[in-house]
């Protein structure tokens, strides 16, 4: 069983044997056919993952690797905001009608500010600082603007990251809102796993953890059934990720640089459908 297995079982124990249910308040989140989309919630789990010691990714079912660095280099890289910039469709739900999804995630990575050193955008200040100010405290992007959160179609549920390099090991902490467990939540690990791994590349680093804080950690009330019966599949030892050495610019980065080896898994065939 991988790592990211145990925790991610423990997670969802504890959120159906002792979470709090809001069956019987009103909710914003709505599936597809109107009905409202409650759910039983824990408050502020935090999970630690070592990734020099092994990829965080679940075996119980299979996690989209290509598809989450594809998302990933689609905010972090391209600094997007528009669907089109995108190979998956898992944003579709709040695009507009020009695939815009309005003042959020890549938008936000990609605005310019000014500092002593000159102008950057969030992600290039994590570069240039991971370069020149290593031991820095200061080290994190916030998406999280509350001066444009009426022209974001979705608020941003991963939010803030900071970065710490303790000796030589690049540390990060991603801070989330709101993590649809049974859905996202071995997603958004993967991704800013591999965020970690190639911060570290291109800053001459070591990975070291990555610490996963969530706010509102919750499970969807028709997802229930899917995640009892996910946890009891059988899991296996976690792949090997491999990323190609050779890329030392963060923007030369394509979803051909990373791959996973000997990555087994339990196929599974239910379907989560996502609350909006």
């Amino acid at each position: 069983m991988s790592k990211a297995d145990s925790i991610f079982i423990s997670n969802i124990k504890d959120i159906l044997d002792n979470g709090f249910s809001d069956k019987d308040l009103n909710v914003r989140p709505k599936w597809l056919d109107g009905t409202p989309a409650h759910t039983v919630k824990k408050f502020c789990i935090v999970n630690r993952y070592n990734l020099a010691e092994e990829f965080p990714i679940i075996t119980l079912r299979r996690t989209a690797f290509k598809s989450c660095i594809d998302e990933l280099l689609w905010i972090w890289q391209k600094k997007s905001n528009n669907i089109h910039d995108l190979n998956s469709h898992i944003w579709d739900s709040w695009a507009d009608e020009t695939g815009s999804i309005g003042k959020a995630y890549g938008y936000q990575l990609g605005v310019k500010h000014k500092y002593k050193e000159g102008m950057f955008d969030q992600v290039d200040r994590v570069l240039y600082d991971l370069k020149h100010n290593k031991q820095s405290r200061r080290i994190l992007t916030n998406i999280y603007v509350h001066a444009d959160l009426s022209e974001m179609n979705l608020y941003p549920c991963a939010y803030s990251v900071t970065f710490n390099v303790t000796g030589n090991k690049l540390n990060a902490i991603l801070n989330q809102r709101s993590n649809d467990m049974a859905v996202a939540n071995n997603w958004n690990v993967v991704q800013y796993a591999v965020l970690v791994h190639m911060l570290a590349q291109v800053s001459d680093l070591e990975v070291g953890e990555l610490v996963h804080v969530i706010a509102d950690a919750h499970i969807y009330d028709r997802h229930i059934p899917v995640v009892e019966k996910m946890i009891s599949n059988p899991s296996y030892p976690a792949p090997k990720f491999v990323m190609n050495p050779d890329v030392k610019d963060f923007y030369s980065f394509t979803v051909d640089d990373f791959k996973l080896e000997d990555y087994r898994f339990t196929p599974f065939t239910d379907k989560l459908e996502v609350a909006v």
